[in-house]
């Protein structure tokens, strides 16, 4: 389309007569028209040639002077004007001019230049001087015209005129595609390779379908030998695009002419952070820092620690402690802690007994509760939607979304097929007309053949669906986007692009050939040629192979070789890949065409896999709109039985490791299998209870919370269960003391430290729930409330179950066959297991040895600084390859698409209410023609473009107030005012009386608002012609929103991304498109009139996926940062304002935290809302590795810190290995077996990682930290311990002695008091 009205001055040959034999100034060589050209057997438009004829120039009618001054002013010189053509001619040739004027009236200057290069050989008085005609042939005896007609001759133009000319065009642009003009005029090099003499030589070139005879171009320069016979090169002037060739006009603006363009410096390259002296600042600081603490640290040891006999030194004065204290030496913060720790022992004590003597009402009441809570689960609703998931209804992706699908629908659904070769052989194609090239082997005939069947397949199958009431058959034609015919597409108006489409998609095209003769040497053209011509020329509607077949898709539109071909770097025949793309229109899910869409695509997806299959020879990539759903649902329902699985793992490790056996004969009736279920159903019973409480309240639920919520309370519960079992195991039964009351004695002492942990974990979690995500929103939030019903289950329902499980045991009845009661041997005495004195005689020892201590201490110093430097290297972002089974098809398409696409996805800038787009400063605000301002919208755009490298934008945005101003341009004859026509091509014989706008002296043409308001909505349903390819229906119908005034309420210019592969891409082109586009709002709310609300924002569907990444960073140091507050708070509180154990309960977290983070950096585990949500779930697992720990160090009343670390490590470091370490790890080890990725890299890996991190921070360095710097003896409680111990020993001594008087007096001996 755009080539032939560039061309079409070329027709004006038909006009002269003159004879080659006379070459001075004032005579002509052509006049008049001799008929068709008989060497041409088709071309676009009529073939007219001229006839030869050597006559004076004569001097034009008046009529036709005034004609001459708009059309070719160079040619008016007043009086003495004299032209070679006649006034029909001149008439003629304004018409045709302005057909090119359509393209080329952005740019005054390349439109004047191009105007003389055909005013001089078409209406020049001296046309003889650079005209020769070489070949002609009897116009009588071929079309019965008296004359001589011609065929082919030369023309000569000076290569400073010529080049010039060249150089004020090559760069205009089509504001519609984003590219240059000059494509459409090369021929085979398109605008890449395009220079003046390819130029030229296309455009005399008979075979474009468009010249009426063959015209040889020459230029030659000043040390060019004479031409000869008088001849001499046309040497006129040749303005330059950044020059005006009007008196009052403007040149052409930067967008179409680089020299008019300010310097623009290249954009510095992306801040490389803090360095000293080419090293990393945090490296630099993290090193002092590091260094400063190893040398402080062993400064202390060296200050403070006696070598020789220390221990037993700290033992002597302990053992005067005892004797010594007094209520006056306890602080009030340690009377404080003592008074808390005792009143939440003596609630928890009468708690338990309650529960313990009422089991089965306790069990009753507690199933009612979390029943009736979980019917709730029958309201709850699953959140699969990714946008839903992972970006806020209140963000900014999530608001310009749903501005532009207010205003301009959801974004195109898209079908894609990237096909190659399994075992490609490349060959060379010599062709007649470009010479050797070598094809890839997928650039095969039969391929090709193949692929198009495959395309015609699905571009005409039927499909069975629903719309709502009736089951219907549908084709593509029902939900595809046709631009040129969007309301009543065909079959053909369907929006599909391969490189089929260079031969309209109909096989006999691919079997073309025509036998050619070229430069003297004969030869076959073939589809490699028109392939060859239409990649380098997609705009063509003939090629000037010999074949001279449309280049153009069969749904009117151009086919780009980025979109037909991929994997290539130079040539387009080297191409490794074929792509076929298939765009459809997006439907609201209520409406019945979504369905139709899905039913589509789902066979589409069945078809090609059936393809893939028969067609071995090639392998297949494909995707559709609903695969990578489709794709992500398969997969969890895969992975569903792994992650039960793995619950059932833990359960069997909780059932078997909770057994006290005392011997093979009771291994039945010592084995805790029902205990073991019970505890894991009161987990679930909290977890359903939790989500059944959030469906009643309307918060939706989402996989990962199915998956990861019961992995959580389940590891975290388990950790309390163990505990609780493992203290009532061990702790002796007390004389007199009832099975009851040791179960609440024992619930007494463990329950406080259970609730420390719950408590901080549930608090933890709620003030992450203040995070903007809503998938890490509402994992915190059904999380938070599942540990708290855990706790309570836990301090009710299993205490309930203990009591039941204890009753079965005392009476020797078999676990889960309770009625069965077989003969066994008594219980021995209760044992203490084999890891309790296993951890007391070696572990603990080996640990807390002096030099094991430094050891550790310095390890961990160095592990926690080189962790924190690599945490500032953490890769931030999820590549979506990540989220897909390894499997899956989607992951092979992914793949294979970043390999062989050669542009990235398209994006829109979208413009807001508020603009007034009617006001000349308005559009010279948006546009990049003459007149516009420099920094306007689309140059802002161009700038950037022009460093994609940096701004990730490869092709300019397309401009509808562009193509708007050059579709009103008089010049290009668009826009008729006439009221019986709308455009004056469109009835053949109407002439257009009024136009649309006038010619304004300085070349500017803007409407006044009248004009815009009218002409607008006409131009918008204007159908793109050969005549008028600016008609704005099939390229900006759908980029402007108005309502029923008139008023523009939204609009959108298209523009395209580089090729993006990684998440830290995908990021970094929202980043910087983000500020261009601010840029813009900036620029324009500045133009008088306009809202300060407007703004100029950028979409495309991925934007929402990926905003998260620009704040993730920000987000994920607020959530961790607001669950680290609980833990030191609660921590204090609990313990009696015990700020030390706080603080050392804080740091040791946020190591575990720290180093999680620089772990992911080795493991290339990203981070993002996945790995937020498990670093979370971390500071939860870290508080049951760490708070248990800390209290019993704090509590205990051993005479030293290195005594009272031992104590807890033994003690309560068994029971948190056991409960925590060794509940998570076999579950996870099993989710390495998963087949998504996803489960693998953030469920199997991270949770590996937290948990070992977890156990070496809470078992190996909590301990020695604790042993240097942890809580001095609380004296309150040892005041205390005193007290119960002389109590205990008065009353022993009262039951032994049975009343005797020795006994008596020994036992009131004041030594006692």
């Amino acid at each position: 389309m755009i080539f032939r009205l560039l061309l079409c001055p070329l027709l004006l040959f038909q006009f002269a007569e003159v004879t080659s034999t006379i070459h001075k100034a004032g005579y002509c060589v052509l006049y008049g028209e001799c008929g068709e050209n008989p060497e041409v057997q088709a071309t676009i438009l009529k073939h007219i040639v001229p006839c030869a004829n050597n006559t004076l120039a004569i001097k034009p009618s008046q009529v036709s002077m005034e004609t001459l001054q708009d059309a070719c002013p160079t040619l008016y010189d007043g009086e003495n004007t004299r032209l070679c053509c006649s006034d029909g001619q001149l008439d003629a040739l304004t018409q045709i001019l302005q057909m090119s004027a359509a393209v080329f009236s952005r740019c005054p200057t390349c439109r004047v230049n191009f105007y003389n290069i055909y005013c001089q050989y078409v209406c020049s008085s001296n046309q003889s001087l650079f005209i020769n005609v070489t070949r002609t042939f009897d116009a009588m005896k071929v079309n019965n015209i008296s004359g001589t007609g011609v065929l082919e001759m030369k023309a000569y133009y000076s290569k400073r005129f010529a080049d010039g000319a060249f150089d004020s065009c090559k760069g205009v642009r089509l504001p519609a595609i984003g590219g240059f003009a000059i494509a459409a005029m090369c021929g085979i090099y398109g605008s890449d390779l395009c220079n003046t003499q390819h130029w030229f030589d296309f455009m005399g070139d008979v075979t474009n379908g468009l010249a009426p005879l063959k015209i040889n171009f020459f230029f030659p320069d000043e040390h060019s030998p004479p031409i000869g016979q008088g001849l001499q090169p046309y040497d006129g002037k040749a303005w330059k695009c950044n020059e005006s060739p009007l008196k009052d006009g403007s040149p052409c603006t930067c967008d179409d002419c680089e020299a008019s363009c300010p310097f623009i410096p290249e954009p510095p390259l992306p801040d490389g952070g803090w360095k000293v002296r080419n090293t990393e600042g945090i490296l630099v600081i993290s090193a002092i820092i590091f260094g400063a603490l190893v040398l402080l640290f062993l400064l202390y040891l060296i200050g403070s620690i006696d070598w020789c006999s220390g221990d037993r030194k700290d033992l002597e004065q302990k053992v005067n402690l005892w004797k010594e204290v007094t209520e006056e030496d306890v602080t009030w913060s340690e009377k404080l802690s003592e008074s808390l720790q005792e009143h939440l022992g003596r609630m928890f004590e009468k708690w338990g007994l309650m529960v313990a003597r009422h089991p089965v009402l306790v069990i009753t009441i507690s199933l009612v509760v979390v029943i009736v809570l979980s019917a709730g689960l029958s309201m709850v609703k699953l959140t699969t939607d990714p946008v839903e998931l992972w970006s806020s209804p209140d963000s900014r992706a999530r608001r310009e979304k749903d501005i532009h699908d207010k205003y301009f629908g959801p974004f195109f659904r898209t079908e894609q097929i990237i096909i190659t070769a399994k075992e490609p052989s490349n060959y060379t194609y010599s062709s007649l007309l470009f010479g050797d090239n070598v094809f890839s082997g997928i650039l095969n005939k039969k391929i090709l053949q193949e692929i198009l069947q495959l395309q015609l397949h699905l571009q005409y199958m039927q499909v069975q669906s629903n719309n709502g009431t009736d089951d219907v058959n549908i084709t593509l034609k029902d939900i595809c986007f046709a631009p040129m015919n969007p309301d009543h597409p065909k079959d053909t108006d369907c929006t599909v692009n391969s490189l089929a489409q260079y031969f309209q998609s109909i096989p006999s095209n691919l079997e073309a050939k025509v036998n050619r003769t070229h430069l003297g040497k004969e030869g076959t053209v073939d589809w490699h040629d028109h392939f060859l011509f239409c990649v380098n020329s997609p705009l063509s509607f003939q090629d000037n192979t010999g074949l001279e077949m449309n280049c153009m898709a069969d749904y009117g539109a151009p086919v780009f070789p980025f979109l037909a071909v991929g994997g290539y770097e130079d040539d387009y025949s080297a191409a490794e890949a074929l792509i076929l793309t298939f765009t459809t229109r997006n439907f609201d899910p209520k409406d019945f065409h979504y369905q139709y869409a899905l039913d589509w695509e789902n066979e589409y997806l069945r078809v090609v896999e059936n393809y893939s299959k028969v067609l071995d020879h090639l392998t297949f990539a494909y995707m559709s709109e609903r695969s990578l759903e489709d794709e992500i649902n398969r997969s969890t329902s895969k992975d569903m039985p792994i992650f039960a699985i793995s619950y059932v793992v833990i359960f069997l490790y909780i059932t078997l490791a909770l057994g006290e056996y005392s011997s093979c004969s009771r291994i039945l009736v010592d084995s805790k299998i029902t205990l073991g279920l019970g505890g894991v159903l009161v987990v679930l019973g909290a977890v359903f209870a939790s989500m059944g409480v959030y469906a009643y309240a309307g918060i939706p639920s989402s996989l990962i919370i199915i998956e990861v919520v019961p992995f959580l309370v389940l590891a975290v519960g388990a950790d309390n269960i163990f505990i609780f079992v493992l203290e009532y195991q061990r702790a002796s039964r007390k004389n007199g003391e009832t099975r009851e009351e040791h179960i609440a004695r024992v619930l007494g002492n463990v329950a406080p430290s259970m609730l420390l942990c719950s408590l901080s974990e549930a608090i933890c979690f709620f003030l992450g729930a203040l995070t903007r995500m809503p998938a890490v929103k509402t994992f915190a939030l059904y999380a938070a409330l599942a540990l708290l019903f855990d706790f309570l289950l836990q301090v009710s329902a299993f205490v309930a179950l203990v009591s039941l499980d204890a009753q079965r045991e005392e009476d020797n009845r078999l676990d889960v066959c309770c009625c069965a009661k077989p003969a066994v041997p008594p219980k021995k005495k209760r044992n203490e297991g084999f890891l309790l004195p296993l951890m007391r005689k070696y572990y603990a020892p080996f640990l807390l040895h002096p030099l094991i201590r430094t050891i550790v201490m310095v390890v961990f110093m160095f592990c926690f600084f080189a962790c924190l430097v690599l945490m500032f290297h953490v890769k931030v972002g999820l590549d979506q390859q990540l989220a897909l089974p390894k499997d899956s098809y989607m992951l092979t398409f992914l793949n294979t698409m970043n390999k062989y696409l050669e542009v990235g996805m398209p994006t829109y800038f979208v413009t807001t209410s508020g603009y007034n787009f009617t006001t000349e400063a308005g559009m010279n605000a948006v546009c990049s023609s003459v007149g516009c301002d420099e920094n306007s919208m689309m140059q802002k755009i161009q700038f950037a473009c022009d460093f994609s490298n940096r701004s990730y934008l490869d092709i300019p945005a397309s401009s509808w107030v562009d193509d708007f101003i050059d579709w009103l341009n008089p010049i290009s004859g668009c826009c008729c005012a006439d009221e019986d026509l709308f455009s004056p091509f469109i009835e053949v014989g109407k002439k257009c009386q009024h136009k649309c706008t006038e010619i304004e002296t300085d070349g500017v043409i803007r409407p006044n608002p009248d004009q815009f308001n009218e002409y607008l909505p006409r131009f918008l349903n204007d159908v793109p012609t050969m005549d008028c390819p600016k008609g704005g229906l099939a390229a900006y119908k759908s980029c402007v929103n108005m309502d029923e005034n008139g008023t523009i309420l939204a609009t959108r210019f298209m523009a395209y991304h580089n090729p993006l592969v990684t998440s830290q891409e995908y990021t970094a082109a929202l980043k910087n498109i983000r500020e261009l586009s601010d840029s813009i709002t900036t620029t324009m709310r500045g133009v008088n009139g306009t809202d300060p609300n407007f703004e100029v924002f950028p979409y495309t569907i991925i934007y929402v996926y990926y905003e998260q990444y620009l704040t993730i960073v920000q987000e994920g140091i607020f959530n961790i940062g607001v669950c680290l507050i609980p833990t030191f708070v609660v921590c204090c509180i609990l313990l009696g304002m015990d700020i030390l154990s706080g603080l050392i309960n804080l740091l040791v977290i946020l190591m575990i935290v720290i180093d999680t983070v620089g772990v992911m950096t080795l493991w290339n585990i990203g981070f993002n809302a996945v790995s937020l949500v498990n670093l979370v779930t971390a500071v939860g697992m870290s508080v049951e590795f760490v708070s248990h720990m800390t209290r019993s160090f704090a509590l205990s009343v051993k005479p030293t810190r290195l005594e009272r670390a031992k104590e807890a490590t033994a003690n309560m470091g068994s029971a948190v290995f056991a409960g925590v370490a060794m509940t998570n790890l076999p579950g996870i080890l099993i989710l390495g077996f998963a087949n998504a990725q996803l489960v693998q890299i953030f469920f199997f890996r991270l949770n590996l990682v937290i948990t070992l991190l977890g156990m070496a921070h809470g078992l190996i360095f909590l301990p020695v930290i604790l042993s240097y710097f942890g809580p001095g003896l609380n004296k309150g409680r040892l005041l205390k311990m005193r007290r119960q111990e002389m109590m205990e020993m008065k009353m022993s001594d009262f039951s032994v002695c049975n009343n005797d008087k020795e006994c008596m007096t020994t036992a009131t001996n004041p030594v006692f008091e």
